[in-house]
């Protein structure tokens, strides 16, 4: 029998669904954000897939970036075992197409027991991974009824998240005993899961799988074209930056000698605000063109915004600096890990509580520096770009540290086996 919680939650989701669906619908379209269509959100008309094998939920392009990795590893450890890859956003699928990456990538449906009645008899998987802490109460009920093994992996409790599940953690304990199996990143995060309600022996560490990603490459010719771009000033990349966030960037770039002035490659999180980006750096007197119109700018463009999905990991290697956006702005931060893998020095704002033990460790390392406002970030622009080499230590420090962290894809694939067997 279903537990209390569960069937506060689809009321509560039966209710609020068709009341902010329309609501949902408007915002997208005046932001151009592109979702899956109602029909495959419902469970409908989804794409065919295999059965009878793994099928990975990762929300968005951060959990399919991770997803990459261990797909990978699972591929090679079992060639005979269908991989079938789910997202819920249409830049998370789309950056998941990647004929490489899973026998099949469907979209993720709403969670209710319809919807996902029909994603489970579609796909009728072994084992279900969630790629980090990605809760689902009906998938989690479905999956417990049916017998198949739920397992968190590269699972984080952000202090924001922990604060709010402690609050529910009685209702919250029956909803978390389907779970399998927990794989965290940290000992923190192994312990808040345990405190949510996870039974100690099903949480273990392994590191996280992001130290292992590698981008996907970008085309040969995007990176000569960028080059060709930047004429050989020094770049800039600001990548996921948020709003509000863009105008701290542009002010930062503005401030500092206009003769050392860097080539700036700015990489808004949602690449559908990209016209948008494009208006406040022109509103500023820059020069600017947008990645996908790369041929229409004109020499010594000084600003291109970044307006397609899945390449800003690769052309982080053009940077001789790299901001991290989300950060300046209280959204909590996003992954410093991209650039540091093609060893170039991080800055940040303060605001990074979502990968806050991965900045702890680069912060310790000498590989990332934080600044709290536009001024701040273009003195510490300014200093990294006179001072070449404390940029590099900076930058080599960073891709140390991720030599030495590596190898939790591994560790999650070997926790894997058992289900695999």
């Amino acid at each position: 029998m279903a537990p209390p919680a569960l069937w506060l939650y689809r009321a509560l989701m039966a209710v609020s669904l068709p009341a902010m669906a329309p609501f949902l619908l408007v915002a997208d379209r005046r932001r151009g954000k592109r979702r899956p269509p109602w029909s495959q959100r419902l469970g409908w008309q989804l794409p065919a897939a295999p059965t009878g094998g793994v099928l990975v939920q990762a929300v968005s392009v951060g959990e399919v970036a991770v997803a990459r990795p261990l797909l990978a590893e699972l591929r090679r450890r079992h060639p005979g075992v269908p991989l079938v890859l789910s997202a819920t956003t249409a830049t998370g699928l789309a950056m998941a197409e990647d004929a490489d990456l899973a026998d099949a990538r469907v979209p993720f449906p709403v969670d209710l027991p319809g919807p996902v009645r029909r994603l489970l008899d579609a796909v009728a998987p072994r084992l279900v991974v969630l790629v980090e802490t990605e809760l689902w109460p009906e998938l989690l009920a479905s999956c417990g009824a049916r017998g198949i093994p739920v397992v968190l992996v590269n699972a984080r409790v952000s202090d924001r998240s922990f604060a709010g599940y402690r609050t529910v953690r009685r209702l919250l304990r029956p909803l978390l005993a389907p779970v399998s199996l927990a794989l965290a990143q940290d000992e923190e995060s192994a312990a808040r899961l345990t405190a949510m309600g996870v039974a100690a022996g099903r949480v273990a560490v392994t590191g996280n799988v992001k130290f292992d990603a590698t981008p996907a490459g970008a085309a040969p010719e995007v990176l000569d074209d960028l080059r060709r771009v930047a004429g050989g000033r020094p770049v800039l990349v600001a990548g996921s930056t948020m709003p509000g966030e863009e105008e701290q960037v542009l002010d930062a770039v503005l401030a500092g000698p206009a003769a050392a002035r860097p080539f700036l490659l700015l990489a808004p999180r949602h690449p559908e605000r990209a016209e948008e980006v494009v208006g406040l750096a022109a509103g500023r007197g820059l020069s600017v063109a947008r990645r996908t119109r790369l041929a229409e700018a004109a020499p010594g463009c000084e600003v291109v915004v970044l307006d397609t999905v899945g390449e800003l990991a690769a052309l982080y290697r053009l940077a001789d600096v790299a901001f991290i956006g989300g950060s300046l702005v209280a959204t909590g931060g996003h992954n410093p890990i991209e650039p540091a893998r093609f060893a170039v020095p991080v800055l940040s704002g303060p605001h990074v509580r979502n990968f806050a033990a991965v900045y702890r460790s680069f912060a310790a390392a000498g590989a990332a520096r934080f600044v709290r406002s536009a001024a701040e970030l273009a003195a510490a622009l300014e200093d990294w770009l006179a001072d070449r080499a404390a940029a590099r230590r900076a930058g080599d420090a960073g891709h140390a540290l991720l030599a030495n962290s590596a190898g939790a894809t591994a560790r999650t694939a070997d926790a894997l086996e058992p289900f695999l067997a």
